[in-house]
């Protein structure tokens, strides 16, 4: 029986993990566009904030995903729930590409563009939601992409800490040395991952000005 087969016979469980996983992703990925792109303008108008935002995104993604998962444990609330823990650690990992995309996005903004907004009079504020944002919105939305994928990738080490999604085959076949336990847990994710960089990519297409 190949991969294909068991996946097939296994359609309930693999469709399980399946949406585990998207669950997982969605709701990390969710989390850190709202903490990520304010902390991207945040850096545009302090630019004292930059290293220190920005270093501490680096040094996340600079930490092994599962001891990650070690340093969270001892966290009240979050440690006591395998879920909650591996969406806040895909949180942060999903960190950095949001606030630099912002941040690039944003200041990648034609000077000149700005210029002419505050000749027409307009504040700050409307200028950021006005001009900057629509105008670096392809740029943000390319951070969300990459974040989204690497969530996806991310999610599997999640079954180590018994979270679920599709790194439970991956683990199981592991365990059994089961190259077919490990491809019914890959095939799908990368599915997962694919299908995530294409949407996503086809709507930043959509949205960078021409």
């Amino acid at each position: 029986m190949n991969v294909f087969q068991f996946i097939v016979q296994n359609r309930g469980e693999v469709m399980e993990l399946t949406l585990e996983h998207l669950w997982m992703v969605a709701i990390s990925t969710l989390l850190a566009v709202l903490i990520g792109i304010p902390l991207g303008i945040l850096i545009t108008r302090w630019p004292r904030w930059n290293k220190p935002v920005l270093g501490s995104a680096n040094i996340i993604q600079t930490i092994p995903s599962l001891a990650l998962f070690g340093f969270l444990l001892p966290v009240p609330w979050i440690g006591a729930r395998a879920d909650r823990l591996a969406i806040l650690a895909l949180t942060l990992y999903a960190l950095l590409p949001l606030i630099r995309n912002t941040y690039a996005g944003i200041t990648g903004v034609d000077a000149s563009v700005l210029e002419a907004g505050r000749g027409m009079g307009m504040t700050n504020r409307q200028l950021l939601f006005q001009v900057e944002l629509p105008l670096a919105l392809g740029v943000i939305i390319a951070g969300v992409r990459v974040a989204a994928v690497i969530s996806v990738g991310l999610a599997t080490i999640a079954a180590a800490i018994g979270a679920g999604g599709l790194g439970e085959y991956i683990f199981r076949g592991l365990a059994m040395v089961n190259n077919q336990l490990i491809l019914a847990g890959a095939i799908p994710a990368a599915a997962l991952a694919l299908l995530a960089d294409v949407s996503l990519g086809w709507l930043e297409k959509r949205l960078n000005p021409s």
